[in-house]
This record gives structure tokens, C-alpha cells and sequence, in this order.
């Protein structure tokens, strides 16, 4: 539960519903475009309307919408607009590869200036419901522009990292975006996924450990690369790995679960009982919920 009692969901459990990456949903809170609320405890959490909002902006994506367009108009909108809270759910299509916002009954340009609503039918409706399991709708159309920078090509990979029929595509858009910067762990982080689902274990954990001398802390490249270890057999480097993704994120309620388990094989389990504890205050209910308080029965 998030402050006043509203319901607030994980990161993990939000890219669930909405069909996106946690990593990919991660960058984006990371780089501000999206601003989660927070829970009682004052960690980062996605209230309902926070759900909305990534629900818009992933039905502009598939719109044709560049991310960069949108980051600048939701800049546009956070100066011009300072009350608006959720500037992605005010933003709309209009026209080709064109973006609007509501306000006020009318709509605006970004820059705040005033848009004669000669064409409402061509405006996307707002994105309220939000039914289980559906993510953003799927794009059609005019092919879109080449991306232009290291965050396009990053958000191109993206878009095809989750089918293995792209993975090659996705695998080549994140050594664009890492030609043109490659201090971005992001797309390190990603790469070395790509790899690891193609099967390529040695590709996926040099660029693991690359993600890792960016950024000591970045909490998938921790997580992957603890995995991916602990599958080696490399218990005691996963145990550190594990633990470094929740001290960068102790809500990531994966990593609580896997630090549990691997307590377990290490037969430390009195240390397990905490791990077991932070992912049952986690996660509540399910399958796993019911293995943690056995265990702590035990």
C-alpha cells in the first residue's frame, strides 16, 4: 500500500502488466520521464495513475511517437504547465509524428501555445482502463525515422529484444547506441541480455561486468550477472552480486527471493529467514508466498 492507503505497485509488477521491460521501465524512471509515486516506506512505487501514464506513453511509442519527441514534450509541459502531475497523461497523437497535450477542456502544443481543434477525431482518446495482462497496442503504419542517438537506438533495441526473432536487430541497435556512448550501462545491461537469451553465456557476462564498471550498482546488470553465475556454480560471487542488487533497489523483490534460496544451498539458514521475510512483506501472496512462510515456520 502506498501513502493514505492507495494501492501502489512494484516496478517488476508494473512491467508485468504493461508488457515492458523492467529494465527498459527502469531507464525511464531513471531519466525522469517517468515519475513514479512512492510507498509508505518512501521508496519509489506506481500508484494507479502512475500505471496510466506509462500505458500513454507506450501507446505513443506505438504511435510513431520518437521517445525523444516525448521527453521533450513532457519537458515542455513540466515548464509551461507546472501543476500538471502527469504531463504523460495529458499528451495525445495529433496528426503524423505530432503530439498535443488536453488542458483546460482544449488542447495545447507542448510550448504551451494554443491548438485550434479543427481535427478532435484525429486526437487519441485518453488511456484510463487499464485491463489485466494488456500492454501497449501494437505499431502500424508508416515506417518511422532512423534513430539519431544513443538513447533512440537504446529504445530501438528495446522494441526487439523480447522476440528471438530480432535479436540480431536488437543485438546491432545497442552497439549503435554504444558506439555512439559507451559509458551507457543501460544498453550494456541489455546487450548482454540479448546474449544470454540467444545463449551466449561468456558474450552476456563480459557485458554484465562492462555494466558494472559504469555504474557499480546498476540493479539488472547485479541481478543477470548473479544469475548467470550462479548458474556456473559460482555461489559466493552470485551471493555478492545478489546483494548489490538490493542495496541499489530493496523493493526488487526477485533478488530478495534468489538471496533466500541461495542462503539455503549455502545452508545459511537463519540468514535466509530475513530474505525470506523482506520478499514475503513484498510479495504477499502466490506460490513463492506460501514456500517463504513455510520456511519461516520451519
Amino acid at each position: 500500500m502506498g501513502k493514505g492507503g492507495v494501492s501502489v505497485y512494484s516496478l517488476a509488477d508494473t512491467a508485468r502488466i504493461l508488457r515492458v521491460s523492467p529494465a527498459r521501465l527502469r531507464y525511464w524512471e531513471r531519466t525522469a520521464l517517468v515519475q513514479p509515486s512512492c510507498d509508505e516506506s518512501g521508496r519509489p512505487a506506481f500508484a494507479f495513475g502512475d500505471l496510466v501514464a506509462v500505458r500513454s506513453l507506450l501507446a505513443l511509442i506505438a504511435d510513431g511517437l520518437s521517445v525523444r519527441r516525448i521527453r521533450l514534450s513532457v519537458d515542455g509541459l513540466r515548464r509551461h504547465l507546472p501543476a500538471e502531475e502527469q504531463p504523460l497523461r495529458a499528451l495525445r497523437s495529433w496528426g503524423p509524428r505530432q503530439v498535443v497535450a488536453r488542458h483546460a477542456g482544449g488542447l495545447i502544443q507542448p510550448d504551451g501555445q494554443l491548438v485550434l481543434d479543427f481535427g478532435a477525431a484525429s486526437v487519441q482518446p485518453p488511456v484510463e482502463a487499464l485491463p489485466a495482462g494488456e500492454g501497449a497496442p501494437s505499431e502500424e503504419g508508416a515506417p518511422r525515422p532512423a534513430p539519431q542517438n544513443a538513447w533512440e537506438w537504446f529504445e530501438r533495441g528495446c522494441e526487439l529484444d523480447a522476440d528471438p526473432g530480432t535479436f540480431a536487430e536488437a543485438a546491432a541497435a545497442y552497439r549503435r547506441a554504444l558506439a555512439l556512448d559507451p559509458a551507457f550501462a543501460d544498453a550494456w545491461c541489455n546487450l548482454g541480455t540479448v546474449h544470454f537469451n540467444a545463449g551466449r553465456r561468456a558474450e552476456a557476462q563480459h557485458c554484465y561486468e562492462k555494466t558494472l564498471q559504469v555504474e557499480r550498482l546498476h540493479v539488472e546488470a547485479n541481478f543477470n550477472l548473479a544469475n548467470l553465475l550462479e548458474e556456473r556454480g559460482r555461489r559466493e560471487s552470485a551471493l555478492h552480486h545478489y546483494k548489490a542488487a538490493v542495496c541499489a533497489d530493496p523493493s526488487f523483490s526477485d533478488a530478495h527471493l534468489n538471496l533466500a534460496l541461495l542462503y539455503e544451498k549455502l545452508d545459511l539458514h537463519r540468514t535466509a529467514r530475513d530474505s525470506w521475510q523482506r520478499y514475503l512483506k513484498l510479495v504477499p501472496t502466490g506460490s513463492w508466498a506460501d514456500l517463504a512462510r513455510k520456511r519461516l515456520r520451519e
